[in-house]
């Protein structure tokens, strides 16, 4: 065995001093003229940030040469060359030939892919893959000279260093085409590029032809529709002149990553990734709405809002592929003039009131409805029409950008609409259908008894079932997370606990069984964070959505109250800027809520980490103010309830995939009557740095309370600190110090250096001196929500001058032991006080 495998090195040797051109080294960065690359082989950029190899995407058997990100788990495609001419796994290759272009190979001949360079090169050239992810083929002896790049030729990502725009002596666009599917490479139907018109701006298309959403025109900073452009971590510029014009971006701090993605959901999306993050999180979308995304569910598909499946299809047709609706759907059935097999029956109608329907309508002479109905009927082409006192409205071929309405029997333009559909589809729709009544009568005499009497025999069963689980002192109420769908499910009356026997009390939320708890969390192995609760983890149910799952510490100061609390409040409380609580579990003496997940974590999270805030630029910001001060204003004046919530804090802050702010974590809020204006407590539960002086000093909380948290929550989004990081500085906090910067005019110090230039000192200076009159000593002179938002809103409004806040000279609090770190001072403000006594 020794001898041969000296034999096989030296036969190996051989062939390559032979051969040399051929052998290439697995993991290098270049290919060299005469070499290629196996399907079991990649390249590795120099700093081992990109590959380039061959992949399969998904359960797809399909393969592709692209390019990826090296060091992540999950393949994250950048750039694919044969997205049109997917490959099979025998003989492939990509060769640098010698005529100094790029060929991918099947059966080692047949060209399935290049990169067409017309002029020879010869042996001068070496494909090299760079750092950035571009893919290049370069000259040897002068590596500045590019003949061909994979920049200048992008999928549906775009990188720092990459281009997108307008070749203006070709007419070449470089535009971002999205994947057909999440396991299909193929050009699908959504694409962005620059506006071939000559206008400095980029739009998003359906089809290459419809647009339905556009950035604006270029300023000299920014995009005036995407702000979020403007932030400091970017080199952003264009170039125009007279060959090509073309958008650019760099990136001014090596340790991000980012990635524009044109996706097959019809979205554009940025992606960011902060050195020692465990993941990508998305910085902004556009169109922020999936609603406003054209065609989103291709033709004959109707978007309904649904987070696990917004698309469906109209009655009488199918979806035409498993991962794909951009194709849409198609006819169950064909129509009698598509019927090939000579089907005489005539088409029907399907009257449908709640449909948003495109505005490519025709108008037709017709004298009545029954008039419009049969003209409609008479031509193939005619798939809906609509009569009204305007006339007959017709429209023909494929329906596109159908949306479901939010209410039934909304009529079109006040008329009802009517879908062609073949006669069979109706007679489903309606029964058995005209000449069947008799055959029904007789079905019906048969199966009306068995049912009763089968129905009868599973009431008998389900009471002697649950008699017998009576007698065992138990209830089997609970519901299955794992394959329970949110949005077609209601909220199911189940119970929650009232006392500590395990007593419930009927609420409007499900509760869900330990044993499918633990399977959605993988027996609880995936950890997000740990609060005055106990820990959280993730959790993904079987048709995808993902779930945070907070589960209560034995060690926890809270208990069976504040689980109880939440369960009472949160469940009844329905608002964009309030975290959704999906439900609960108690069983084996366990206490667990279900949330909606938030993938961005906490406002904590991104604003006092010195890297990761300066994604949060002024404009972030301004949305986040705006989002935390409205749900506010929801729970104290519009909902249901009137809710005190009485922990408001950055760690209760959470954040969705686009960044809007979430109010979670109800444990400690009150529920306030009507006539209700404050109320008084023993048990203060809090956070210090965020309590009002009237609740930390004397149990006194009202609405003013959440006002007083807010205002201290404003300034610190504005200044990127903490309400207690000052204890080093002449102010004891961040409200001493930021009324001495107002007193002494120097308000503008107190914004984060991190967003550079103010965007406007005006709009800067109003939401300090907002944030200064929330945070008044007296309640009586702090403004209610009502009052905030509308500051926030009128930008022009004249303010008040605030009085001097609370805690801002002396240390009030110092002296309360049971409240106080070992230095004095108040503890950290991510802990959650709840028990003290009131002075």
């Amino acid at each position: 065995m020794h001898d041969m495998t000296k034999w096989s090195f030296f036969l190996s040797l051989l062939l390559c001093i032979f051969n040399t051109r051929t052998c290439f080294s697995n993991g290098s960065d270049t290919l060299s003229v005469g070499q290629s690359l196996s399907v079991t082989q990649s390249l590795i950029s120099e700093g081992r940030t990109f590959e380039l190899g061959f992949f399969r995407p998904g359960a797809s058997q399909n393969i592709y040469l692209g390019i990826w990100y090296k060091n992540f788990a999950d393949k994250i495609i950048v750039w694919v060359a044969n997205r049109e001419s997917p490959l099979n796994p025998a003989s492939l290759k990509l060769e640098l030939s010698p005529d100094g272009n790029l060929v991918l190979l099947t059966n080692f001949t047949e060209t399935v892919w290049s990169t067409a360079l017309i002029s020879p090169i010869l042996n001068s050239t070496e494909a090299i893959l760079l750092d950035n992810g571009n893919f290049v083929i370069r000259d040897v002896s002068n590596t500045s000279i590019t003949y061909w790049q994979s920049f200048d030729n992008p999928t549906d990502t775009w990188l720092p260093g990459g281009k997108l725009g307008i070749n203006k002596q070709t007419g070449q666009v470089q535009r971002l085409i999205s994947w057909k599917n999440s396991e299909d490479p193929a050009p699908g139907m959504f694409s962005v590029g620059i506006d071939p018109n000559g206008s400095i701006q980029y739009f998003i298309e359906w089809n290459r032809s419809h647009r339905y959403w556009s950035s604006g025109v270029w300023n000299g900073q920014g995009f005036t529709a995407i702000p979020e452009m403007r932030v400091n971590i970017y080199n952003f510029s264009v170039i125009s002149n007279e060959n090509e014009s073309y958008f650019t971006y760099s990136l001014s701090n090596t340790s991000i990553l980012s990635r524009f993605v044109m996706d097959s959901s019809g979205k554009m999306m940025q992606w960011l990734w902060l050195a020692g993050s465990s993941q990508w999180f998305l910085y902004w979308s556009q169109p922020a709405d999936q609603a406003d995304v054209y065609a989103a569910c291709g033709a004959f598909g109707v978007f309904g809002g649904s987070t696990t499946s917004p698309c469906k299809c109209i009655k009488g047709f199918k979806p035409f592929g498993q991962n794909d609706w951009s194709s849409g759907c198609v006819r169950e059935s064909p129509l009698q003039c598509q019927n090939k097999e000579g089907n005489r029956k005539k088409d029907e109608f399907l009257k449908m009131s709640n449909l948003t329907l495109p505005t490519n309508s025709k108008a037709h002479e017709a004298a009545n409805a029954t008039r419009c109905e049969l003209d409609c009927l008479g031509s193939c082409s005619c798939t809906v029409f609509a009569y009204n006192n305007s006339g007959c409205f017709v429209w023909e071929g494929d329906l596109v950008n159908l949306q479901q309405q939010a209410g039934e029997g909304v009529s079109w333009a006040g008329a009802d609409i009517y879908i062609k559909l073949a006669a069979a589809e109706l007679q489903v729709e309606n029964g058995a259908g005209k000449g069947n009544k008799r055959r029904t009568r007789a079905i019906l005499a048969v199966v009306i008894p068995v049912t009763l009497i089968t129905f009868g025999l599973f009431i008998y069963c389900c009471y002697l079932r649950k008699s017998k689980l009576h007698h065992k002192g138990e209830e089997d109420t609970s519901e299955n997370l794992l394959f329970f769908d949110f949005d077609t499910c209601p909220n199911s009356t189940n119970n929650v606990p009232s006392s500590v026997d395990n007593r419930r009390k009927n609420v409007e939320l499900p509760l869900f069984s330990y044993e499918s708890v633990s399977a959605v969390t993988e027996q609880f192995s995936h950890k997000l964070g740990e609060g005055g609760f106990g820990p959280v983890y993730k959790g993904k149910l079987s048709n995808g959505v993902e779930v945070a799952v907070k589960r209560l510490s034995k060690r926890s100061g809270q208990g069976l109250e504040e689980f109880r609390n939440e369960t009472m409040v949160i469940a009844r409380l329905q608002h964009r800027n309030l975290v959704r609580l999906l439900g609960c579990c108690i069983e084996r003496d366990e206490k667990i809520l279900i949330y909606e997940y938030m993938p961005n974590k906490s406002l904590d999270f991104f604003l006092f980490d010195a890297n990761k805030r300066q994604i949060l630029d002024w404009g972030s910001r301004v949305r986040i103010i705006e989002g935390i001060a409205q749900g506010l204003l929801y729970l104290h004046r519009y909902s249901r309830l009137r809710i005190i919530h009485r922990d408001l804090k950055p760690s209760n802050i959470l954040l969705d995939s686009e960044m809007n702010p979430k109010i979670s974590d109800f444990g400690m809020a009150r529920i306030f009557g009507d006539s209700e204006t404050e109320a008084n407590t023993k048990k203060i539960a809090g956070t210090y740095g965020y309590m009002s002086p009237e609740y930390a000093m004397d149990g006194l909380f009202s609405i003013k309370s959440d006002v007083f948290s807010f205002g201290v929550l404003l300034l610190e989004i504005v200044s990127g600190r903490k309400n207690t990081g000052f204890y080093h500085r002449d102010s004891l906090n961040l409200l001493g110090h930021a009324w001495k910067s107002w007193n002494s005019s120097r308000a503008l110090d107190l914004m984060d250096p991190v967003l550079g230039d103010p965007p406007s000192t005006s709009v800067l200076l109003r939401h300090i001196n907002i944030g200064l009159l929330c945070v008044q000593e007296s309640p009586a002179d702090r403004p209610t929500m009502s009052d905030v938002f509308s500051m926030i809103v009128n930008e022009h409004a004249p303010l008040p001058a605030p009085k001097q806040p609370a805690f801002a000279t002396g240390r009030n609090m110092g002296d309360t032991s049971s409240s106080t770190s070992s230095a004095g001072f108040p503890s950290v403000n991510n802990v959650t006080v709840t028990m003290m006594d009131a002075r």
